[in-house]
Order: structure tokens, then sequence, then C-alpha cells
């Protein structure tokens, strides 16, 4: 429905409402509107770009900055949105002298701007460049919590645990109500293995402050080995309820195809075992020709899934071997004493938290296949 009279402040003003509210199919309509009014409005360009670009819409989100910075070659907003859409395209340095330009025109003191650079930077992995903006961020507003909790988040997916837990504090004594810092100081506060402090820090968040089941699996276990709690206490139900907000949990129907396919295999292993038992009465000869080839099976399952395999990493270093002694070799070279467990479950949460996806943890080879998926290596056999 047309909204006449509004100036195209106005419309940039909507549109950005709806788009703060994940409504980006009606902003871009708000924004579109707008644009058959005041084709020429800058703004209105440039919130098209945002708008397309939250939608993945990369091409289109290129055109829209391209034609507000036609309009205006200096426009900040512009030149960080391209910037982020170039080096979607793979294009790091042209998109790079997009965000250089902006600190070139003065825009190092504008604290959300550096902070979206930052953001944009540290999701397609350039975490260096990613905490220069953080702390640019800092320095021009040393009270502003975010910009501490990005730094701390830099500093640990560059594996500078202390630094980053100095800077996730600052943040937290800036606001202690920041959860998602207070979460993240107190996931690295277990990683390092002081679980007195990590509990205290977890113990100060709430299940709605999670979106990572990780941390509540760490939680509920600290609380079980801590304060010496069952499994059925209930001051573990509010976080088993997070859990099943996050993970789902089966429906009827789920469970009984579970009850079918167990029932299944019951009876094959039933049939399976009175089978063998015919076979035995079939003399030495057979008996023996049927373990060869038992045999001989085994074998080539053993190889097809325990190796030996190789990956190579993405500066070049190769490690073979089976799943669980490349995993190893992996936790040795960081001169890593932890467990393999406890090692797979921290980098998960290590590239978690700096891309969003989580890599499988529970096994050697869902964890290597994970990480081959994440781009972090490459499976070569």
């Amino acid at each position: 429905m047309s909204t006449p009279f509004l100036s195209s402040e106005e419309y940039d003003e909507r549109a950005h409402v709806l788009y703060n509210e994940a409504q980006y199919d009606e902003a871009l309509a708000m924004l579109r509107e707008g644009l058959r009014l005041y084709p020429n409005a800058v703004e209105l360009h440039v919130g098209v770009g945002y708008a397309r670009l939250a939608r993945d819409e990369f091409a289109w989100a290129r055109r829209s900055f391209d034609e507000a910075l036609v309009y205006d070659p200096d426009h900040e907003d512009a030149l960080a949105g391209l910037g982020e859409v170039l080096l979607k395209f793979g294009q790091v340095d042209h998109g790079m002298r997009q965000f250089d330009r902006t600190i070139e025109l003065g825009y190092e003191d504008d604290i959300d701007l550096m902070l979206q650079i930052g953001r944009a930077l540290f999701r397609e992995g350039f975490v260096d460049n990613a905490l220069l903006y953080f702390e640019r961020g800092v320095s021009q507003a040393s009270d502003s919590a975010e910009a501490a909790a990005c730094v701390g988040y830099a500093k640990h997916r560059l594996g500078l645990d202390d630094e980053a837990m100095t800077a996730l504090r600052r943040a937290l004594s800036l606001d202690p109500e920041f959860a998602e810092a207070r979460v993240y100081l107190a996931n690295l506060l277990y990683d390092g293995g002081d679980v007195d402090s990590a509990i205290a820090e977890f113990d100060k968040t709430t299940p709605e402050d999670h979106w990572d089941e990780l941390g509540i699996w760490r939680l509920m276990e600290l609380k079980k080995s801590v304060y010496k709690l069952t499994d059925e206490d209930p001051e573990l139900r509010p976080w088993e309820a997070r859990l099943v907000e996050l993970t789902g949990e089966l429906d009827a129907i789920d469970e009984l195809l579970a009850e079918v396919e167990q029932s299944f295999a019951e009876q094959e292993h039933a049939a399976m075992s009175q089978a063998q038992g015919h076979l035995e009465t079939l003399g030495s000869l057979l008996s023996g020709l049927a373990h060869q080839q038992q045999a001989a099976r085994v074998s080539a399952d053993v190889l097809a899934s325990e190796g030996p395999h190789r990956i190579v990493m993405g500066d070049g270093s190769t490690f073979d071997g089976t799943w669980d002694e490349i995993v190893q070799a992996l936790r040795d070279a960081r001169s890593d004493g932890r467990p393999v467990d406890e090692y797979m479950a921290s980098e998960s949460r290590r590239h978690y938290g700096a891309t969003g996806t989580l890599i499988a943890a529970h096994a050697p080879e869902a964890f290597i296949k994970g990480s081959a998926d994440a781009g972090l290596l490459r499976i070569v056999r």
C-alpha cells in the first residue's frame, strides 16, 4: 500500500526499523517505494544494498552500493557495504581499499562503522584486519562494552586467550548484563581448566543467554560435579528445556520409528546368530574358509575406516594416520596437553565463535570431516 507525502528520510527511517527487526522483505519493499519517488536518494540505495546483503543477494547488493557511490563517492556506509560484498566475491584487495577509504575520509571516530567493518572482516576470516578495526573502536569509545568484547573475540580467534579474557572482563566491567561476553568468557575459562572461575561466570547467566548447546552442557556438567546435583535435580530442568529449544527433541513419530528400527535390528541380529550356528555344522574346511573371508573383510573395513589417511592444512603441513592419530597430532602441534575430546570441543567452539558454523566434535572422524567442510583443511585420502 502506498504511503504518500513521506520524505526520502522518512522512507529510510521506516525501512531501518524493519531491517533492525529482521523484516528484510518488508524493508526492501519500503525502500523500493521510496526510490520510485526519490530515485537519486543515496540513503535509499544504501538501504537496499544492506537489505540485499542480509538476504545473501550479493550481486544485487553490489549494484545498489555502486549506484549509491555514483551519487556520493565518499558515502561511508556505501563504502563499507561495498567492501563487504567484495570480500564475498573474493576481491579482497578491492574490498580492503573500500574499508581503508573510510579511514582516509576521517570516519575512524564512527565506532558503529568501525565495528561493522571489523565484523565483516571477522566473518570472512580476516581476523588480524578485523582486530585493527575493533581496536579503533575501543580507542574512540573506551566505555563501549561491545567494542571491548569484539577485541576479546578476535584475540581468542588468534590464539591469544589471556588477552582475550582481559578484554572480555573489561567488557563485563562496563556492562555486567552483557550476556554474550559472559558466556564466551565462561567457556574460555573452562577451556583453560579454571573450573571455579568458569562456574562462577556460568552461574551469572540464564538459559536464554545461551545460543550454543556446548556452553549449556558444560554448565550442567559443572553443576553436577561442583554442587553434587543429580540428573533429576529440579535446578537442571530449565537448562534441559533450553537444550531442547536449541537442538529439538524426538516427536511421537520419530520415537515410533526408532522403536521399529531397534526391533528390526534385534531380529536381524538373532537371525544372524542362528545362521552362524548352522554354518558351524558345515565342517572344519568350510569353517576355515569362512574365517579367512571374514578376516579379509575385516581387514578391508579397518583400512577403509581407520586409515591410513592424510590431510593437508592451510599452511601446507600434512598429517598421516588413522583419524584418531591425526587429531592427536593436530593437538600436539598446538602444544595442547588436554585430552583429545576437550581439544576437539575447544576447536569446534573457537571456529563457531568466529564463523557461526559448528564443527562436530563427538568423534575424530566427524571432527576432521567437519573441519574439511569448513575449509580449514583438505582430506587427501
